[in-house]
């Protein structure tokens, strides 16, 4: 599966916090992390935020495209159907928190 993450780094804290539009109306996942954009940093805190967050091994994620860009595209390895279910079950979790 790819989900598509709009990035923040240097942020306070590593989080998902929830769906973003873009300019053309597709939804992406936002994340901040609180590693640098130098030399991987920030992709690597991702990958590890995604699999946290998503309650996988962190082998099973990586950055696919964008590893430069604040828009990114990640490859999580797993079942879609059981992904799909745990994303809708996170994002329910940070709507009915905030």
């Amino acid at each position: 599966m790819i989900l598509v993450v709009r990035l923040t780094p240097k942020a306070r804290e590593d989080a998902v916090t929830g769906i973003e539009l873009l300019f053309d109306g597709a939804p992406v996942l936002r994340a901040r992390v609180r590693a640098i954009p130098e030399r991987g940093r920030a992709n690597a805190a991702l990958a590890r935020l995604i699999a946290d967050w998503l309650g996988v091994p962190a082998s099973s994620v990586n950055v696919a495209q964008g590893s430069k860009s604040r828009l990114k595209q990640v490859s999580v390895e797993g079942d879609p159907d059981r992904l799909t279910s745990l994303i809708a079950t996170r994002l329910a979790e940070l709507a009915s928190s905030s």
